[in-house]
């Protein structure tokens, strides 16, 4: 008699009512394919062609793990449906498989985001900057608000001639208490984001508050929109250039990295 494979899963590993794979019906769990669990998909569940852990050498070059930063960068509390997201539950433990898994020589993180949660993105940028593996970031389309220190916590950073960078003070929603604890607190909140940004970038902490506090370049709010060769210039960014000139550095940062291990 032909025995009918039927799993309902909850999630990736805990089925109900399994059926087992032999006649006798015993506790035998079923290891056909048609009762595995789904795999993650790695471009539509995390937008990368491969996920880090599965990554094999496909390159002499070099094999590279690229990681998209996009749209809103979610922190504690979860967005809307019809927002694009990045999550930081999902990118700082692909951050880590990346740093420890020893078939991967760099990372190209690519960016196009309006910014987001601010303890977010600080972690994620931290974790950037500390992989010890060459790193390389480039901006296309935006890397806004928060976008700014993940666009400088690699250790080579582009953008696009047509892409955008705006620098604005820390914002935040909801009830605010007005007394001067609440302005401190802003100010401590500033401050952390503005030494992660001068550490990781050539521009000076002085001229990162002018062109944050600039009020005649924004309609609605005080900072300043910077477009491509622009945020090179303030020596934010480290060149204006698309894919092929980061990957490109990318590939000559692993070859000097190859040269020390020989």
């Amino acid at each position: 008699m032909p025995i009918t494979h039927s799993r309902i899963w909850l999630d990736n590993s805990t089925p109900i009512n399994p059926t087992t794979n032999n006649e006798n019906n015993d506790d035998e769990p079923c290891t056909c394919p048609q009762c595995a669990p789904p795999a993650a998909n790695a471009i539509t569940d995390f937008g990368m062609p491969q996920l880090p852990n599965d990554q094999k050498p496909v390159n002499p070059r070099g094999n590279i793990c690229y990681l998209p930063i996009i749209g809103h960068i979610e922190g504690h509390v979860t967005m809307p449906a019809n927002n694009k997201t990045t999550k930081y539950e999902h990118v700082i433990p692909l951050l880590i498989s990346v740093a420890e898994n020893p078939e991967i020589e760099g990372l190209l993180v690519i960016l196009n985001t309006c910014g987001g949660d601010v303890e977010a993105g600080l972690a994620l940028s931290e974790l950037i900057s500390n992989i010890a593996k060459p790193t390389v970031s480039l901006v296309l389309g935006g890397g806004h608000s928060i976008g700014v220190p993940l666009a400088v916590s690699a250790k080579v950073s582009f953008i696009a001639p047509s892409a955008t960078m705006t620098i604005h003070p820390v914002r935040m929603s909801g009830t605010l208490i007005g007394a001067r604890q609440t302005y401190d607190y802003f100010n401590k909140t500033q401050d952390r984001i503005l030494e992660f940004i001068v550490k990781n970038s050539d521009i000076t902490k002085e001229r990162l508050r002018e062109i944050m506090h600039d009020p005649e370049n924004l309609a609605l709010d005080v900072g300043t929109i910077l477009i491509g060769e622009e945020a090179v210039n303030e020596k934010l960014i480290d060149h204006c250039g698309g894919l092929n000139d980061a990957m490109e550095k990318l590939y000559e940062m692993i070859d000097v990295e190859r040269k020390k291990q020989v």
